[in-house]
This record gives structure tokens, C-alpha cells and sequence, in this order.
């Protein structure tokens, strides 16, 4: 356990590093504080994206790739230029974001709503009444409606999906956001993406499930980041939101609610060595899935991620759900509880989580027992954990005690595995909520 000398000491660090900067000078260049920052790599034995040659993203980066962007146009060309084919861009790059860049909006900046994105075939009303349980069955959906559906989503993913190569820093300068889009970080390495709001990446033509649940579900495509297919990256000092759209004010079809958002962060399709730190998830519903599916196969030996020092609060699921990795979860806070919450800790098929010294905040009926959830998996690895349950003193917790004493089959308490790669030594629990709610989350970062 560090000594209280160490603990003031490293908070005061924190202090330093957050406190505000100019803003950025008018001729558009970045400040001083910034640039260093821009080009800073992730710490060595700073988590799983440290493995290795480490996680240095566009540190490298020639002047004339130095970019501040304020537009979704701009942020396509700083990448390379080409939103098909940025993904290949390996060439060293920072891309400070500068107010709001939006992934609504065409080439001229013109505004883009759903209707402008739809297949020319697709209706919402004509799709609802021709796959109305009630007359059309619990099977997919086929037919022209359906394929109109699935052409409208290809223009939205044209749209929104803003492609990352590899050696690229995209970096938030003070009040930057990204809204209605997704950073997709597929088949590449070295990625850094630090200091931004994300919000509202919605899905214009979710898909209706009948056969998913008991019930059907309505499934979204777009995450707000995505890692797929990718080594070394770092995510850190985000916030991620549904911004003025949240799920509670979305419509009910078919008795289910109409899913527009699905994660805030997901790593999947064999995706490996990502270090996610300082981020703050506020108010959603699905956060963070490692690993993609329940099948053996690729995914075992990867999905190797650190999750440290992050702010879930009023999440209700997915924090993290793990398949297949080695998953560090520790000295988190998650504030959690209410109508609609789930579950923390998904363990998941061949998992090996490992969670320590994280502070639970909990309100209404949740328990210590309702934060962890048996997705097929057998064991994790728990330990420090603290909970603050309503008014209660805060005291610490076995939640994998709690768990196993109210469900069947128990859980193991070995992961099989002991983290190694950490920069420092654990901060106590009981810290962690102090050091994490101040420091949490974009805006935090000196830029």
C-alpha cells in the first residue's frame, strides 16, 4: 500500500498535468502545451498497450502532418485524405480537434439528418408494418425492406465512420467533441486518442432481432470508438455520452425499445494491447465489449486490455463484458444503480478478468451481489474492491463472495493470470473515487 506521502504526491501530479492552458492561438497552431502533449507516448508498463514496441501513436509526425481540425471534412483530410482508404495511411500524424466535428454533415458542412441518408426504398413505416411480430413471425427480417435497410446503412457507415490509420494521435484541444460518428480503429497499430467528448453516435437503421431474448430486440451498429483487428492502443482523458439523445427518450416499436447507440468502446475481432485510462462514461447503456463473440477461435491469446482510473457513472452494463483476453480492471469508480441497471463485470467465455482495488457507489436496490454477471464464464480474480452502499460508510467487499452466495453455479476466484504490466502501485480503494471524479474525463488534459 503506498504511503500517504505517495498518494499526496501522485495527486498532486494529477493537479499539474490538469491544470488549464491558453487556448489555442489564432492562427490555428496549437499551443506549446499542446504540441508536447500531442506528441507524448503512452508510459512504459502503463497497461497492456505498453507490451511490446509500446504505443507511441503520431509522436513522430512531421510538421506537415500536424493538423488542427474543426469539421468532419477536415478530420477526413488530416487522416489522409480519403475516408476509404485512410485506414492504409501508416504515415505519422497528430490531429488536434478544435470545437465540434460533426459526423452529420456533407462535404460543404451542410447539416445531414437520417432522411438524407436512407435508401431511397426505406421506410420506418413501411418497415415496422412489415415486420410486425404479429404478423410477420419471430424470423428475420427479408425481403426489399430489408435490403433497402441494409443499402441505408452503408451510406451511414460512409458517412460516420471516420477511419484511423496507424502512428496517428488524435487529440482534443480544449472543448472538443465528436458527435454522430464513430472512430473505427480496424487492422492497425499505434493509436492514441485522448482528450475528446464523444457523443451521440447514433444509428439511423437499427435492425430489428426477433430471436434476440425472450422478446426481440432493436440492435444498433455504431459504436463511438471501435478497435477492431488492432494492437497498442491508447485511449485516455475521454468522455463519452448520448449527448442530447439519450436511450431513455427513444421510442418503444414492437414492445422493445428503439436501440440507437451501442458501445461507447468496444474491442473486438482479435483486437490486442489497449491501455483504456482517465475516460468518463456517463449515462450509457452499453459501454465496453471485449471480445465479439462466444466462438473459439482467433480471439484466444488476444483481447488483452487494461482498464484503469476511468469514471462509469449511471452506466448500466458492459463495464467491461469480457470474452476470450486478460482484462486488468482496476481502481475504477463506478457510480451505478437504478432503473435499468444490469450488471459491472461481464465474465465471459474463457475470461480472465482481473479486477482490483475499484470503489463501487451504489444506489437504489443494487448490492454488492447484482455487480457481477456470469456470461459463461468460470473464474475472475477480485480483490480491494470497496462499495458505498446509499448512506451507508463505505467498507470493503468480496464481490465475488457476494456473488457466489446469492447465484448458481459459483464463480472461481483465480483468473489464472497476475498483472505485470502496471506504472505504479495501486492507489487504496478508498482513494480511488477522489483522484478518479477530479481527474476523469476530457477537459482535463492541460490543452
Amino acid at each position: 500500500m503506498r504511503t500517504r506521502t505517495a498518494v499526496v504526491a501522485a495527486l498532486t501530479a494529477a493537479l499539474v498535468l490538469t491544470t488549464a492552458a491558453p487556448a489555442p492561438a489564432a492562427t490555428g497552431r496549437p499551443s506549446r502545451a499542446a504540441e508536447l502533449i500531442g506528441r507524448q507516448a503512452l508510459a512504459a508498463n502503463d497497461g497492456w498497450a505498453a507490451a511490446g514496441t509500446g504505443t507511441t501513436g503520431g509522436s513522430a509526425a512531421a510538421p506537415d502532418r500536424v493538423h488542427v481540425v474543426r469539421t468532419r471534412a477536415e478530420l477526413v483530410a488530416a487522416l489522409g485524405g480519403d475516408n476509404a482508404t485512410n485506414a492504409a495511411d501508416a504515415t505519422g500524424k497528430i490531429v488536434y480537434v478544435a470545437g465540434t466535428a460533426d459526423g452529420f454533415e456533407g462535404p460543404d458542412g451542410t447539416p445531414l439528418d437520417c432522411a438524407d441518408l436512407a435508401d431511397p426504398e426505406y421506410s420506418l413505416p413501411a418497415y415496422l408494418a412489415a415486420y410486425d411480430p404479429q404478423t410477420w413471425g419471430r424470423v428475420n427480417p427479408s425481403g426489399p425492406l430489408e435490403a433497402a435497410r441494409v443499402r441505408s446503412v452503408a451510406n451511414q457507415t460512409r458517412q460516420t465512420q471516420i477511419n484511423v490509420g496507424s502512428n496517428t494521435t488524435i487529440i482534443g484541444l480544449r472543448g472538443a467533441r465528436l458527435t454522430g460518428l464513430t472512430l473505427m480503429i480496424d487492422r492497425v497499430d499505434n493509436v492514441i486518442v485522448r482528450n475528446i467528448e464523444f457523443a451521440d453516435a447514433r444509428d439511423c437503421f437499427p435492425a430489428w432481432s426477433p430471436t434476440d431474448g425472450d422478446t426481440g430486440n432493436w440492435n444498433s451498429q455504431y459504436d463511438q470508438i471501435s478497435v477492431r483487428r488492432s494492437e497498442h492502443v491508447w485511449i485516455d482523458h475521454n468522455t463519452f455520452t448520448d449527448g442530447d439523445n439519450p436511450d431513455s427518450a427513444q421510442p418503444v416499436y414492437f414492445g422493445r425499445p428503439w436501440q440507437v447507440h451501442d458501445g461507447s468502446l468496444d474491442v473486438t475481432h482479435t483486437a490486442s494491447l489497449v491501455t483504456v485510462s482517465w475516460n468518463r462514461f456517463t449515462g450509457r447503456d452499453k459501454v465496453m465489449l471485449i471480445g465479439s463473440s462466444n466462438t473459439v477461435g482467433p480471439d484466444v491469446g488476444r483481447l488483452n486490455v487494461t482498464v484503469r482510473h476511468n469514471l462509469f457513472d449511471g452506466t448500466l452494463q458492459r463495464l467491461p463484458r469480457v470474452r476470450f483476453g486478460q482484462v486488468d480492471v482496476h481502481e475504477n469508480h463506478y457510480r451505478l444503480g437504478g432503473p435499468g441497471f444490469a450488471y459491472a463485470l461481464g465474465v465471459g467465455v474463457q475470461s480472465a478478468l482481473y479486477a482490483e482495488n475499484n470503489f463501487f457507489t451504489l444506489t437504489g436496490d443494487t448490492g454488492p451481489a447484482d455487480l457481477l454477471y456470469d456470461w459463461g464464464g468460470t473464474a475472475l480474480t477480485e480483490r480491494g474492491s470497496w462499495v458505498r452502499q446509499g448512506d451507508r460508510l463505505p467498507r470493503p467487499v468480496s464481490l465475488l463472495a457476494a456473488y457466489n452466495a446469492a447465484h448458481d453455479p459459483d464463480l472461481g476466484g483465480d483468473a489464472g493470470w497476475t498483472p505485470t504490466l502496471r506504472a505504479a502501485r495501486p492507489l487504496p480503494a478508498p482513494l480511488v473515487p477522489l483522484a478518479v471524479d477530479a481527474f476523469a474525463g476530457a477537459g482535463r488534459l492541460p490543452l
